[in-house]
């Protein structure tokens, strides 16, 4: 943001470009074309609505950016600061935006930055970017329509800021206001605020700053590599600070309102101008890694901020223009951007320019943005989910002028768009949608069995589901690896922002329950799946729900559904001991319907006595171990095929009388044939062929690569569908499952 003194040029310096404005739609529409209409007859003129020279060749433009002496930054900010804040927030303070000073204290302060926006931590910072990409999303993708700039890029780049902060979601409020708060003090330097505004404003920008000093001095001897603890752990080389409490508190003012609104800018040009030229669009789905590219191009075609500002310290001659010291200089990035003396075809939208990262939307030289690597990450990160979630997604009006006409930044404040909703439930068969929770409780049930209360992060709402829905559970093994189990959810499904799910430790089994015991402790963090159901409660009349341990934790939901549609029900839970037996409390609750059989008490359950005789409009729901499924089944013989409801987070045992063969599997809707080997499985032939397949346990027992059989004979060996599903042949799990050995040939959708 520049100060200049309205009453120091007189009108009438030349050269002029008469009909250049940077209050005209023209100019909004797209600031290159117009300054374009100007570059090759005035290279460089006079404008005097901003008493300041505009420069719109590449190689003038270089010239002002690489010359800090003779082109200076230090009227790059300035605020009148009220009184009674002064003793806080002294106005020399001000003075020390990181934008605003030249060397030696811009080096200082920038190289204290840096460090937080190094490469390598912004590419760490990456998966954290995406998880908040896809939860933003999560958010509005039923709606069909959104402001995609308000309710996406900004929602996106504010979260990221935070991210990179170390700021905790308790603080998104704060920094969304601080953000604009500073435009506002900044933009004063141009047209002062009136009261009440001003003290409105100022009383709460000077509370944000006393909060993040507060928040520096605590981070004063981290070693943490957020942006706030790189910079408050900074020290000279004689051991003191490098930076006060209250200059890195400017800095991070700074960084909350350019790392989120000129990003955010960006991703939403981008959206523009990629369904305008659908073979960009189409490249980018197909290849990704082009995305990088795509925001490169559209910051390049318009960036974020038209200009960037300096004044001349002394007599100087740009493009046979005499500029006088003292005299503001607009730099035209995004005239240089396309200057076609430089810039081969300046005004198309080539996402394969061999050099894609040659231009000068991030400026250059010592000012060169140092939130560039951030920007980039974000930016390439933010647009391939966004169109990897909604591919249908387009404007409602390409033309849409909604801009804060801000002649450095204007400020889009508004895009419109749609999109087609059948993306979203086409998404589902085709991606692993995944949450990032934390763990809010943990609560020891018995000697062995704990309760682990999941939450997000935001506190807002997660996913909804239904009775005898499960998550994926991510723990990491010895070496650091990905190990996915899955876990039932046995809170009540109408608690909106909460999960809960329970963990027996079984010391000799496959060992995820150990590491989910040593690594779900309250307050870590956890990636989960969307739940999804296998063991769905079907309508029915009456149920007899049976469980055997650690497997009452679906039950848990069931009753409270069956009971709450008035259904007929009643639950049979056993366990070695009482003391071995979880959530009795809240099974209390539901009186003589719940027959408990603590074997140390000597009640043994009976399945073949419980399930001797078939009942009307009855179905059998049973959780627990093999063991205890196996005898549920033998004990079924007089019952429907359908009757007998089993969940099963390990794999049945399969008995094969003969060795597999190879056959052919067709995906009708793809149109791709696979040979699947003796030794492989449908879902690998199908990933080798680059088909979107999704899996998550490969086991058959969560259910996420089922898919629908068109036609052939199916080998079941999956441990989810019942009996009667797999006979009916509808659909199979391609992670185990297989063609008859008589079937040459199998048809499936995908």
């Amino acid at each position: 943001m520049t100060t200049t003194s309205h009453d120091s040029h007189p009108v009438g310096r030349c050269p002029i470009a008469h009909g250049f404005d940077v209050m005209g739609d023209a100019y909004y529409t797209d600031p290159a074309v117009h300054l374009a209409e100007y570059r090759e007859q005035t290279p460089v003129f006079w404008y005097e609505p901003l008493h300041a020279w505009i420069v719109t060749t590449r190689e003038d433009c270089l010239e002002v950016l690489s010359d800090w002496q003779t082109f200076s930054s230090a009227s790059n900010s300035a605020a009148d600061v009220p009184e009674r804040h002064r003793s806080v927030y002294p106005p020399e303070l001000v003075a020390k935006m990181i934008v605003g000073m030249d060397p030696p204290d811009h080096t200082l302060a920038r190289s204290v930055a840096q460090k937080g926006f190094v490469k390598d931590r912004m590419d760490r910072l990456q998966p954290e970017i995406e998880a908040r990409a896809n939860r933003i999303i999560d958010r509005f993708e039923e709606q069909g329509s959104a402001n995609l700039l308000e309710e996406y890029s900004l929602e996106l780049t504010t979260q990221t800021i935070m991210a990179l902060l170390g700021l905790d979601y308790e603080y998104e409020g704060m920094l969304r206001q601080l953000r604009d708060d500073l435009f506002a003090i900044l933009s004063s330097a141009h047209a002062p605020m009136d009261e009440p505004e001003k003290s409105v404003v100022w009383d709460r920008f000077v509370d944000s700053n006393l909060v993040l000093r507060e928040i520096i001095d605590q981070r004063r001897d981290s070693e943490a590599d957020d942006l706030i603890s790189v910079m408050a752990s900074s020290r000279n080389s004689d051991g003191s600070f490098a930076l006060s409490s209250e200059q890195i508190g400017l800095h991070i003012s700074e960084f909350s309102a350019a790392g989120t609104d000129t990003t955010a800018q960006a991703m939403t040009n981008a959206v523009l101008f990629v369904t305008q030229h659908s073979e960009a669009l189409e490249d980018a789905l197909v290849e990704p890694q082009l995305w990088s590219n795509v925001f490169e191009e559209t910051v390049r075609r318009r960036p974020s901020s038209t200009f960037t500002s300096r004044k001349a310290t002394r007599p100087v001659t740009l493009s046979g223009v005499e500029i006088p010291p003292g005299d503001m200089i607009f730099v035209g990035l995004a005239s240089a951007n396309t200057d076609p003396t430089y810039v081969r075809d300046p005004f198309e939208f080539d996402i394969h320019r061999p050099v894609p990262t040659d231009h000068l939307a991030f400026t250059s030289g010592r000012h060169t943005c140092l939130g560039n690597p951030l920007a980039r990450v974000q930016g390439a990160t933010g647009l391939r989910v966004l169109f990897e979630r909604l591919p249908s997604l387009r404007p409602d009006d390409i033309h849409e002028l909604d801009f804060a006409r801000l002649p450095l930044l204007p400020v889009r404040r508004s895009l419109h768009v749609h999109w087609d909703v059948t993306d979203v439930h086409r998404n589902r068969t085709q991606t692993i949608r995944q949450l990032n929770l934390r763990v809010a409780e943990r609560t020891e049930l018995t000697a062995s069995a704990a309760a682990i209360t999941l939450e997000h992060p935001d506190g807002g709402v997660l996913p909804r589901w239904k009775a005898g829905a499960h998550i994926d559970v991510t723990l990491a093994d010895a070496d650091g690896e990905p190990l996915v189990r899955q876990y039932s959810l046995s809170s009540d499904p109408a608690e909106a922002s909460r999960y809960r799910i329970g963990i027996l430790r079984e010391d000799d089994g496959r060992g995820g329950s150990k590491l989910a015991h040593e690594q779900l402790q309250a307050g870590s963090e956890v990636t989960v799946s969307w739940p999804r159901n296998n063991f769905r409660l079907s309508g029915a009349q009456k149920y007899l729900f049976i469980a055997g341990g650690i497997g009452i934790t679906p039950m848990l939901a069931m009753i409270r559904e069956a009971n709450a549609a008035g259904a007929e029900w009643e639950l049979h839970y056993a366990g070695r001991a009482r003391e071995t037996m979880v959530f009795l409390d809240e099974l209390a609750e539901f009186g003589d319907r719940v027959t408990l059989y603590p074997g140390d008490e000597g009640r043994r359950l009976s399945l073949s006595g419980l399930l001797e005789h078939a009942q009307d409009n009855c179905l059998v729901y049973v959780c627990g171990p093999e063991s205890l499924m196996d005898a549920a089944e033998q004990a079924m013989g007089e019952w429907p095929d359908d009757a007998l409801r089993l969940e099963r987070f390990a794999p049945k045992t399969v008995e094969r009388t003969e060795p597999d063969t190879p056959f052919e599997v067709r995906f009708e809707a793809s149109g791709v044939s696979v040979e699947v080997g003796s030794d492989q499985t449908i879902l690998e032939a199908a990933a080798e062929a680059g088909l979107p397949v999704i899996s998550s346990c490969e086991e058959g027992t969560c259910g996420t690569c089922e898919t629908r059989v068109v036609s052939g004979d199916v080998d079941h060996r999956d441990s989810i569908l019942s009996t009667s599903e797999q006979a009916a042949n509808e659909t199979m799990m391609i992670c185990v499952s297989r063609a008859q050995g008589t079937c040459p040939l199998l048809v499936l959708d995908k």
